[in-house]
């Protein structure tokens, strides 16, 4: 196994070329809500996945039962027993779930040795251990407290279990992540590990996905939140303009109505 493919990353701008998002639905989605957000965030989206230009399968809002996944080859397998989330904490009733991804949304994580790096996880893969060096983007501490009040969270990432789970240890030191969602929960379409939201098990009504990749979330950009991909940048400050957003939208009774009025002003 390639010891990069563990991690499922975005292109950082100062190492490859950059990649536009050009996927013109959810480009003009996240357009219009980036106007009701501060000016430092929710810049132009660049990513590394192979292709945006794909359409999203029918969007399907009744939960009751869980859809099979689309797969590269055009042959659904059965569906999964359950739903991936399991059944809500009695102390969540009537929060809305976020879901929440890591790499360059959290942190960003390398096999190159980071002078800085806030964590080293030893990760084996075919025999031998690497070390995986990562750096927390600032101010998570105080966006996954503050999230962890007011939403039912849940981690979802494409990346491999045997990385991330050690990373969200380290990370999470509150409990904040009710669930865990690694690479096999997604979907494999079109060259992109999506996360459809209608398998969680909860009312799409009242779920939002927060992500720094498009692709994640091209089957359900109208719940999506999206942020600036990061790397390094100490200065940055987007997961803390992003906390008075979402004290205001866990105060809504419906967040799916509150983003798409957002979208369309």
């Amino acid at each position: 196994m390639d010891h990069m493919s563990i991690i499922t990353q975005v292109s950082n701008p100062k190492e490859e070329e950059i990649i536009s998002f050009n996927q013109e639905k959810a480009s003009q989605s996240n357009n219009s809500l980036k106007k009701q957000r501060s000016r430092s965030i929710f810049s132009t989206f660049f990513c590394c996945f192979r292709n945006y230009n794909v359409e999203p399968p029918a969007t399907n809002t009744n939960t009751s039962s869980l859809p099979p996944p689309v797969e590269e080859n055009g042959s659904p397998p059965k569906p999964p027993a359950k739903y991936l989330l399991p059944e809500m904490k009695i102390s969540d009733y009537g929060k809305k779930c976020v879901v929440i991804d890591l790499d360059e949304t959290l942190v960003h994580s390398s096999f190159k040795p980071i002078s800085n790096a806030d964590f080293i996880v030893p990760v084996e893969i075919d025999g031998t251990v690497h070390q995986v060096y990562v750096l927390k983007r600032p101010h998570v501490d105080e966006f996954l407290q503050k999230m962890g009040e007011l939403f039912e969270c849940v981690l979802f990432t494409a990346s491999l279990a045997k990385y991330a789970d050690p990373v969200a240890d380290l990370l999470d030191q509150w409990g904040v992540f009710r669930a865990r969602l690694f690479r096999e929960s997604c979907v494999f379409h079109r060259g992109n590990y999506v996360k459809d939201l209608s398998r969680l098990g909860r009312e799409l009504s009242n779920v939002i996905i927060v992500d720094n990749s498009p692709a994640s979330y091209i089957f359900h950009p109208e719940n999506a939140v999206p942020v600036q991909s990061w790397f390094d940048d100490m200065n940055d400050t987007e997961l803390l303009d992003l906390l008075p957003f979402f004290e205001g939208l866990s105060k809504e009774e419906e967040v799916y109505g509150v983003l798409q009025n957002l979208r369309s002003r």
